[in-house]
């Protein structure tokens, strides 16, 4: 069932939804942020939250109910929070679409309806979850309230891929730069704002922290003001990831203070890509964390090989019981 269809047959069956809530874990729940960023920032009635599984779980929201739809997600499905999660929706009666990449995994068959994404083969593909739920976003937000940019976000939508395949061919030689300057450093400070502040805390907390064993902190470039600057000097390593759109003031700002103390920054900016251009119409700072995320994995491929260290090298994660 194609998603359009998906969320004409939950409004069929549920004309008056209040709440969407979106869950997950680690990666999949920063992905799921661009969408909740966006259905947050246009929707005039809906109440919209994001949370992670086991707080979902233990601290179960009392708007959970037969006016809600949940997107659960979890790129193999197996996730047992996540999977514990879309079973507790659907035991309340809420609609519950399932996003993941394995068709036949355990959430997937804890749902009302799947979405499966695509994952392997480009930098485009793995981008393909975060897309696919923005589409749903899209949807829901055309279907039960309405939107003058309903044409262009689909357009856009389907012109992404291209956009990050283009994108990632660029930045190669950036991000082996990047490695040999950071490979040996004791933290890595990254932060964002806007649709890309959850693209932030991954890369922090996967991609450095899970899969390169490096101590890392993450933070809204808005709130770096009102306490993280304090350990702002000559040389402290950052990572800044700027974007296409209404926040990037703040990430300007966020910048201007870095280099101003001389601080070791390395920038990612939407607007290197030509976003705005491509993605005309005001949307483009909704497709600013795929670019982004598409070539923060470049960055971190990189830092991986002058490590010495693989992306799917573990010491706990699925080798101990936890």
């Amino acid at each position: 069932m194609e998603i359009k269809e998906i969320i004409a047959t939950i409004k069929q069956e549920k004309p008056q939804v209040k709440s969407i809530y979106y869950v997950g874990c680690g990666a999949s729940q920063a992905e799921l942020y661009p969408a909740k960023y966006f259905l947050e920032a246009n929707a005039q009635h809906l109440r919209i939250a994001l949370y992670t599984a086991n707080e979902f779980n233990y601290a179960t929201p009392a708007g959970l109910n037969e006016d809600a739809i949940v997107i659960t997600c979890s790129l193999g499905g197996t996730t047992p929070e996540t999977v514990a999660a879309s079973k507790l929706a659907m035991e309340k009666g809420a609609a519950v679409i399932a996003i993941t990449n394995n068709g036949n995994s355990p959430l997937a068959k804890a749902c009302h309806y799947l979405v499966v994404h695509d994952w392997e083969g480009s930098y485009s593909a793995k981008m393909d979850k975060m897309n696919k739920a923005l589409l749903v976003a899209i949807e829901i937000l055309n279907q039960y309230e309405g939107f003058e940019t309903y044409d262009t976000m689909i357009k856009a939508n389907q012109d992404i891929y291209q956009i990050i395949d283009e994108a990632v061919q660029s930045v190669l030689p950036q991000a082996k730069a990047f490695a040999e300057s950071y490979k040996d450093d004791e933290v890595i400070y990254v932060m964002s704002s806007g649709a890309t502040h959850k693209v932030a805390y991954s890369f922090s907390i996967c991609l450095l922290m899970e899969m390169q064993w490096m101590n890392s902190g993450s933070f809204h470039d808005g709130e770096f003001f009102h306490g993280p600057f304090e350990i702002t000097d000559k040389d402290v390593p950052f990572i800044l990831l700027m974007n296409d759109g209404r926040t990037r003031a703040m990430d300007s700002r966020a910048l201007t203070f870095l280099e101003r103390f001389d601080a070791k920054t390395t920038v990612i900016d939407a607007k290197d890509f030509g976003l705005g251009s491509l993605l005309p119409g005001g949307v483009a700072e909704y497709y600013s964390p795929m670019v982004i995320s598409a070539v923060l994995r470049i960055y971190a491929e990189q830092l991986a090989i002058v490590r010495n260290h693989p992306l799917t090298k573990r010491r706990y994660m699925w080798k101990l019981e936890y």
